[in-house]
């Protein structure tokens, strides 16, 4: 489980770093659109998820798990999104995406064709500021990153 040069999720952290552990990490996409969009990034390279034996297998889920609670709990929004595609990125991640029913795209996918128009922007609209967002997410990954 290494690094490929060729891979855009090996070469860096894949947005905004909000917390590394020694075999994930967490970013926040920035995605003006969706401003609660984070994902789960395994560190080693590795295509699926079925390719890291179960222990780091549930490693991976409690983070999904824990970044999913706080967006829930902190922004209670319409829908979670959750997803790990693959499809252009063969790197193992996973999505998890706070959605609402004014965003631009509701209930259509982050990636499909928008709906509407948001004014005030997205981020406007969240509860907390992403800064207090992003340390809520720190806090409750934490122990599970053994920081």
């Amino acid at each position: 489980m290494t690094g490929q040069a060729d891979c855009e999720l090996c070469r860096g952290d894949g947005g905004r770093l909000v917390l590394r552990a020694a075999d994930w990490r967490v970013i926040r996409a920035e995605d003006p659109a969706f401003p609660a969009f984070y994902r789960v990034i395994w560190n080693a390279h590795v295509a699926e998820w079925t390719d890291l034996p179960p222990v780091q297998r549930s490693l991976c889920m409690q983070a999904v798990a824990k970044v999913e609670t706080v967006l829930r709990e902190a922004l209670r929004p319409t829908k979670i999104n959750l997803a790990s595609l693959g499809n252009v990125v063969p790197h193992l991640h996973w999505h998890v995406i706070a959605r609402f029913d004014w965003d631009s795209h509701f209930p259509q996918p982050v990636w499909g064709a928008p709906q509407r128009r948001v004014e005030p922007t997205a981020e406007v609209r969240l509860s907390l500021p992403l800064v207090d967002l992003d340390a809520r997410v720190v806090a409750a990954l934490a122990p599970l990153a053994g920081h």
